[in-house]
């Protein structure tokens, strides 16, 4: 069964809540099995890295942590945090996704 998620990898959302609540960023990866994204700049974690071949100096590493969907909203044109919606397209006859919030069609 495949889920059906409202947010696709390279859309602009903002986090509703937790300790990252108000921010925005644009979704990098996105994994269906957990429910979980990550966002540029959001939900960032320090990790130790041991020097290496392509890292020779090693030490502390900023990066970004998968943070659940349901804590994320998709933020449409007009910089609004909206619900997302599905409906059928008349002219392409595809299903597209809008925004409830000001009903205009979400790329």
């Amino acid at each position: 069964m495949r889920k059906k998620l409202h947010i696709k990898k390279g859309d602009n959302v903002m986090v509703i809540t937790g300790n990252e609540k108000g921010n925005q960023g644009r979704v990098l990866v996105v994994d269906k099995d957990k429910s979980t994204a990550i966002v540029e700049g959001v939900n960032m974690r320090s990790k130790h890295t041991k020097p290496n071949a392509q890292n020779t100096q090693g030490g502390i590493v900023k990066q970004e942590a998968p943070i659940h969907i349901s804590n994320l909203k998709v933020v449409d044109s007009s910089g609004n945090a909206t619900r997302i919606g599905r409906k059928r397209d008349e002219k392409t006859d595809m299903m597209v996704r809008y925004s409830k919030k000001t009903g205009e069609v979400i790329k």
